[in-house]
């Protein structure tokens, strides 16, 4: 059986299509990296801890404020959360004003944790 020069093109080719996509694939690849900040499993963690150390303060804080307890607080992970800063904490704030659209304030979150 003789293979023509168009099968030895198509083996060729389909040869050189494995070995490129094997070559990508690692870079494919998404999976999620042990400090990803930026995920919904990490803004949950940082809404939690800031609920949490909400309610272990008395009187309302401000921004500032609550961002240094929040990553003075025991449970604050800083290898996790190394790019977390007062910007980060701002945004936070604001998805977590734009998903629950009753709360407008620190103090509001803050009452709203004290009931529970």
């Amino acid at each position: 059986m003789e293979l023509t020069t168009s099968t030895w093109m198509m083996i060729a080719f389909v040869i050189g299509m494995v070995l490129s996509i094997w070559k990508i694939y690692p870079f494919l690849v998404n999976r999620t990296l042990e400090d990803d900040d930026r995920g919904e499993d990490a803004h949950n963690t940082l809404v939690a801890l800031m609920h949490t150390v909400l309610k272990e303060l008395d009187e309302t804080p401000d921004v500032k404020t609550l961002y240094e307890k929040m990553t003075q607080h025991k449970e604050f992970n800083a290898e996790k959360f190394w790019r977390f800063n007062l910007n980060k904490f701002n945004q936070l704030l604001n998805i977590h004003y734009a998903r629950n659209p009753h709360l407008n304030s620190i103090e509001d979150i803050h009452k709203e944790v004290k009931k529970r």
